[in-house]
């Protein structure tokens, strides 16, 4: 079955029409590595916004999605079902705006940029979702890929769309997930050009940080997921390779984003894609070994 049965017909490949485009933050600021999360969060919160692939250096990025209670099983069964794309970092209870993952953070407030969701239809782009904000919403944090690029750089693995200021491209495969509930839709997948002498270290650096994807789900012809166009990502920007880099691919949590463009639930808060959640977590507390 094509997974393209579950892109909206509004949008080539799914990729909703982007509302806003923001700059990388490390393009803004060439200190944006060395900010802490508490800083990066008071930042977002005064209204500075741009893909955070770089921010922070060794702390734990997170995908959010916000739904109503009525629909808060399905979301974390879907997320039980799908661990590769959707691994739960925490759950919120319903109309917390809190989470265990940083102290003092505002969940409404402390993101770079949302998405907000009506019957699967993008509406809005904001750097605040206080007006849109529901006391029925139940908050899943999901691990982002964000996290193990600190441990691929250090592995000496390039890591290109930081290299040119840009957000990772993202693309929706042909791999549907498993259901669960209402909630259906395909795999989401980011990639990173890797050199053939470092494709084995990151393989193995990405693998040590299950929490965070892990390792890739595929290597090589971006076909066999069901891309057919590189230079056209779903979400985020085109990165340029090398000759000879391998386009490696990791599970993404913007993974319940095209379930909720898919599923069409009355209501729903996400990140903007690449512009993640700073938690005060160092990556370390994720990594296996």
């Amino acid at each position: 079955m094509n997974g393209t049965q579950d892109r909206p017909s509004t949008a080539p490949q799914g990729r909703p029409p982007a509302l806003t485009e923001d700059r990388p933050l490390t393009l803004l600021d060439e200190h944006a590595h060395a900010w802490s999360p508490k800083d990066a969060r008071a930042r977002f919160r005064a209204g500075l916004a741009g893909p955070t692939a770089g921010v922070a250096a060794g702390h734990t990025q997170v995908n959010l999605i916000s739904v109503p209670a009525d629909w808060a099983y399905d979301m974390l069964l879907f997320c039980q079902r799908n661990p590769k794309p959707c691994p739960v970092l925490d759950v919120t209870d319903a109309g917390s705006v809190t989470t265990v993952l940083a102290d003092g953070a505002d969940l409404r407030t402390d993101l770079p940029r949302y998405r907000v969701w009506r019957d699967g239809e993008l509406v809005d782009e904001p750097t605040d979702v206080r007006a849109h904000w529901r006391d029925d919403l139940v908050s899943f944090l999901i691990g982002c890929s964000f996290t193990f690029e600190w441990a691929l750089s250090g592995a000496g693995v390039p890591i290109r769309h930081i290299e040119q200021g840009r957000n990772v491209p993202m693309y929706v495969t042909d791999r549907r997930c498993r259901p669960a509930g209402r909630l259906h839709g395909p795999m989401v997948v980011s990639v990173r050009p890797v050199p053939p002498q470092h494709l084995a270290a990151a393989i193995r650096e990405s693998s040590l940080l299950p929490a965070v994807h892990g390792s890739p789900v595929h290597c090589g012809d971006p076909s066999a997921l069901g891309i057919q166009d590189l230079g056209r990502p779903d979400f985020g920007d085109p990165v340029e390779s090398e000759p000879d880099d391998i386009p490696v691919f990791w599970a993404c949590g913007v993974t319940p984003q095209a379930a909720v463009m898919a599923s069409r639930p009355p209501f729903a808060v996400t990140h903007a894609p690449g512009q993640m959640f700073l938690t005060d977590a160092r990556d370390e507390q994720y990594r296996v070994a």
